[in-house]
């Protein structure tokens, strides 16, 4: 998740189409893959420890509760820092400041394979939150700087396509492999990605300048504009219900006798993961509402077949088919939402709600630990499913501002080139000062546009 939009100018992206020439046509998908590798490696980072909790444990020495504390402390280091540290380096060449970001995961990966004392481990995920927090405060902003105005929406698809491989392939890949040849070459192998990716960022991904101090997006002004509240509010408790089980999967399955078949099971929820979020890009303008109260529902299903047929096999992987059916889409649905209702304030409400998401993440593994240790496992499906009761209410009732049956699609996105449809633009793609008629100015700024971990 994007923690602060990056709100520089419009004139830094690739020039526009009208201008002509047949490279302005295309996107520049070199340098776009290398964003998505960056995308799966931080999305990957924050996950892989969900599928490797009890050999984790065993070799630290610590309880599974404690274990599951190294997603709780990546994310309170994004939450902490990501938003002082992104506008302590706003002014940084982007390429500077990506390198950095991901170099900082090389090392806090290398730390958590290598360190065998726990105090150290958590350190290195610590350290990995606050690089996740300085890698998504960019990358959104930096896809749609690589693109001409009219394949600025594209050019996010494509950089952000690593959060569902690495739901759908990275989590259970890394799974497979920490069973085969231990956690530990899971967390080296991240490494290696990592330094292939650096020198890949190096030679083929073109350079942007830093933010002028005028143009630093304002993170306040958010919570009393109507339908914002509702959506953080949804934000917050929905990850939080997510993150119990997810974080903790692992052990849940080890303790129903399925521990075995953790790797599997993620493969399949990241496949249904994969399919939600087709659906909702397909369908996100027309019935964002819809889609919302309906991922809700199917992982409160989800929930409530574990919490009482998790006995039967067989179901376990329909509730997981579910469970990715119904996640999937939330991160680009809740995104979407805070987008359309924070309007001119978007960059903010943006901020915001990736702050409140690592919040959530971190509470999650706080509550799951504490869960774990006084209720047992068996206690997660029936947490997450009362906390989505309030979820969905809250979703039905914002129904004017917050979660509208049908979004609201600015002219100005169904203005760029002169030929896109409403159905073409992603939520936050023009302003109003902003390529009309896909004439882009180079006094004029874009509002970036935030991604979400979908963990």
């Amino acid at each position: 998740m994007s923690t602060a939009p990056d709100t520089a100018p419009a004139a830094a992206a690739a020039p526009d189409p009208k201008g002509g020439g047949e490279d302005q046509q295309k996107l520049p998908l070199f340098a776009l893959l290398a964003l998505a590798t960056a995308v799966f490696i931080t999305c990957l980072t924050e996950t892989l420890p969900a599928g490797l909790l009890p050999a984790m444990s065993e070799d630290l020495r610590v309880s599974q509760s404690a274990t599951g504390q190294t997603v709780t402390v990546y994310a309170i280091g994004t939450a902490l820092t990501a938003i002082p540290l992104t506008a302590a380096t706003a002014g940084w060449q982007r390429k500077r400041l990506l390198l950095t970001a991901m170099a900082g995961f090389a090392l806090a990966n290398t730390v958590t394979a290598l360190s065998s004392v726990y105090e150290l481990t958590m350190v290195a995920r610590f350290v990995a939150g606050v690089a996740a927090g300085l890698a998504w405060a960019l990358l959104a902003g930096y896809a749609r700087r690589l693109a001409p105005v009219h394949l600025q929406g594209k050019a996010m698809a494509i950089a952000m396509a690593g959060i569902p491989v690495a739901l759908s392939l990275g989590v259970p890949a890394g799974t497979f492999l920490g069973d085969w040849l231990g956690w530990r070459v899971a967390f080296l192998s991240m490494t290696v990605l990592t330094v292939v990716l650096l020198v890949w960022i190096f030679a083929g991904v073109p350079d942007f300048p830093g933010q002028e101090r005028g143009e630093r997006p304002k993170l306040l002004r958010t919570l009393t504009i109507p339908g914002v509240s509702p959506v953080l509010f949804v934000t917050l408790v929905f990850v939080l219900a997510h993150t119990i089980l997810y974080a903790y999967i692992a052990t849940y399955l080890k303790d129903l006798g399925m521990g075995g078949s953790t790797g599997l099971i993620l493969l399949v929820f990241g496949g249904a993961s994969l399919a939600s979020i087709w659906i909702v890009g397909a369908q996100i303008n027309r019935r964002l509402r819809g889609l919302t109260v309906g991922g809700a529902l199917l992982v409160a299903v989800a929930s409530l077949i574990l919490a009482v047929l998790s006995d039967i096999t067989a179901l376990v992987y329909v509730a997981a088919v579910l469970w990715g059916l119904g996640w999937g889409g939330v991160p680009t649905l809740l995104q979407t939402a805070v987008g359309d209702a924070g309007g001119e304030s978007a960059d903010a409400a943006q901020a915001m709600l990736v702050t409140l998401w690592n919040v959530a993440m971190a509470g999650g593994g706080i509550v799951g630990g504490i869960l774990l240790d006084t209720l047992g496992s068996e206690s997660f499906p029936w947490t997450v499913l009362l906390l989505l009761l309030p979820v969905i209410a809250v979703v039905l009732y914002a129904r004017q501002a917050g979660f509208p049956a049908r979004r609201p699609v600015p002219a100005s996105e169904e203005a760029a080139d002169g030929e896109a449809t409403a159905g073409e633009a992603t939520a936050g793609e023009a302003t109003a000062g902003e390529a009309t008629a896909g004439k882009a100015t180079a006094g004029e700024a874009t509002v970036e546009e935030a991604s979400a971990p979908a963990t």
